[in-house]
C-alpha cells in the first residue's frame, strides 16, 4: 500500500488563529492588474508548497524555455488546519506561524504569483484534534466553517480553498466520527459563498467517499481533485471531467525523474487535463520540472533564482 509522504506535524503553540487573524485587518485587495506569462498549450500544473520550510515564490520561478509560459498554474499553501475548540466544542479554522506568515505578507507572497497569472489556494487539513470535515455535526456548524473559510479568502485575496480531509483523528477531544451529510454541507456552503473562486479536492480520507447526501452530489463543485499517492497513478473516484482530474501525482526530488516523465507522458495521452506536484523547495529543481514539462508543453523548464 501506497502512504502519502508529507510531513504534517502542526505545532499548536505556533499557531495562530485565523478568527482571531480575521478581527485585525479590512478584507484584502489583490492589488495590482496582472501581467501574466504568455500562454501555453496543455494540462494544468499544480504545486504545493510546504511553507513551514520553502517559500510561496518559488512557484514562480520556473518558465517554459520554449515560449515563456509559467510551468505552474496553481500554487497551494501548505497548510492550515481544522482544529477543534474544547470550549465551544467546534471546529475553527487555525493557521500555525508559518502559514500566517505568508498571509500577512500576502503583498509580497502572494501577489507576486497572481501577477504571473498564478492562482493561490489555501490548502486545509487536521491537526489530530478530532474535527475533520467529515463530522460536522449539524448543517449549520459546517455552514459556520464554511463561512470561516471564505472569509479567509476574501480577507487575504485568494484563489480558493484546497480540502485535504488526514490527520484528523476523529473521535478525539469526544468528537463524533465522519458521517454522510457534513461535507455535503460544507462544500454546498462554501460553494455558495464563492461562486467564482476555486475548490480542489485532495482525494483522500472520509470526505473524500463522502460526496452525495439527501439527493444532493457535490462532484461538480470541485475545480479539480488529484491523486494523493506521489509516484504514482491513480484517478480520482469522482464524477468530474478528465480536464479537471490529476492521476498523476509526483513529489518534486523525490520521485524520480523517469516515474515523472512517464506519468505526465500519459496524462497527455489519457485525455487528462492537470498534473498534481508536490514540496516545490529553493533549490534549482529544473531538471526535475523539465522530465515532466518535455512531456506536458514539449519544453524544458527555466529557473529563475
Amino acid at each position: 500500500m501506497f502512504t502519502p509522504v508529507r510531513s504534517r506535524i502542526r505545532t499548536a503553540a505556533l499557531a495562530l488563529s485565523a478568527i482571531t487573524a480575521l478581527a485585525l485587518g479590512a478584507t484584502a485587495t489583490t492589488g495590482a492588474a496582472a501581467t501574466p506569462a504568455p500562454a501555453k498549450q496543455g494540462p494544468t500544473s499544480v504545486a504545493y508548497v510546504e511553507v513551514n520550510n520553502n517559500s510561496m515564490l518559488n512557484v514562480g520561478k520556473y518558465t517554459l524555455a520554449n515560449g515563456g509560459g509559467n510551468v505552474f498554474d496553481v500554487a497551494v499553501i501548505f497548510a492550515a488546519n481544522i482544529n477543534y475548540n474544547t470550549g465551544t466544542k467546534a471546529a475553527t479554522l487555525y493557521f500555525n506561524e508559518n502559514v500566517q506568515r505568508v498571509l500577512d505578507n500576502a503583498a509580497t507572497q502572494i501577489r507576486p504569483l497572481q501577477q504571473k497569472g498564478i492562482k493561490v489556494v489555501l490548502s486545509v487539513l487536521g491537526n489530530h484534534q478530532g474535527a475533520g470535515f467529515a463530522n460536522f455535526p449539524s448543517r449549520q456548524a459546517a455552514s459556520t466553517y464554511a463561512k470561516q473559510l471564505s472569509d479567509t479568502v476574501a480577507k487575504y485575496g485568494l484563489d480558493g480553498i484546497d480540502f485535504d480531509d488526514e490527520y484528523a483523528d476523529y473521535g478525539n477531544n469526544g468528537t463524533g466520527q465522519p458521517n454522510a451529510s457534513s461535507f455535503v454541507y460544507l462544500v454546498s456552503a462554501l460553494r455558495a459563498n464563492m461562486p467564482d473562486k476555486i475548490i480542489s479536492l485532495y482525494n483522500i480520507g472520509p470526505a473524500a467517499s463522502r460526496l452525495s447526501y439527501g439527493g444532493v452530489d457535490v462532484s461538480s463543485k470541485f475545480d479539480y481533485a488529484w491523486n494523493p499517492y506521489y509516484g504514482t497513478w491513480q484517478v480520482p473516484a469522482i464524477a468530474l471531467p478528465k480536464s479537471k482530474l490529476s492521476p498523476a501525482a509526483v513529489e518534486i526530488g523525490g520521485t524520480s525523474q523517469s516515474t515523472a516523465a512517464n506519468l505526465a507522458r500519459r496524462t497527455v495521452s489519457e485525455g487528462y487535463g492537470v498534473y498534481l506536484t508536490y514540496n516545490l523547495d529553493g533549490a534549482d529543481r529544473s531538471a526535475d520540472v523539465s522530465a515532466f514539462t518535455r512531456e506536458l508543453y514539449g519544453s524544458d523548464a527555466h529557473y529563475t533564482p
